[in-house]
């Protein structure tokens, strides 16, 4: 079994900053990318930020230059730094891994439980 558990969501101030977390464990091999997801209400799940296992990120138009993903490899985490947040950064993230568990040959995607993010104005 393989477990993602996020943490850092809350609520803050437009302009304000928070760093999301999100720890991979259980029957894992390898890692391959690492990615957090936002869905707001009444909206469709969206891709905020990816990075491989090589540290190549890719980010969503709307976070570019204000949120930054990043991973620690030895710890199977990683991390999505949120500043100058806006209103509309509302949503539940969601923390993805697409990773290989022992005896496979191939990766499958896993979930976190998500993590409610609330930026007033």
């Amino acid at each position: 079994q393989v477990q993602l558990v996020e943490s850092g969501g809350g609520l803050v101030q437009a302009g304000g900053s928070l760093r999301l977390s999100c720890a991979a464990s259980g029957d894992i091999f390898r890692i391959n990318a690492m990615g957090w997801y936002r869905q707001a209400p009444g909206r469709q799940r969206e891709l905020v930020a990816v990075i491989n296992s090589g540290g190549r990120t890719n980010y969503a138009d709307s976070v570019q230059g204000r949120f930054t993903i990043s991973r620690d490899n030895a710890k199977n985490t990683v991390y999505l730094q949120m500043n100058s947040l806006k209103p509309e950064d509302t949503a539940v993230y969601y923390c993805n891994a697409d990773l290989i568990s022992p005896g496979r040959d191939r990766g499958s995607d896993y979930w976190g439980q998500g993590t409610q993010v609330t930026v007033s104005s």
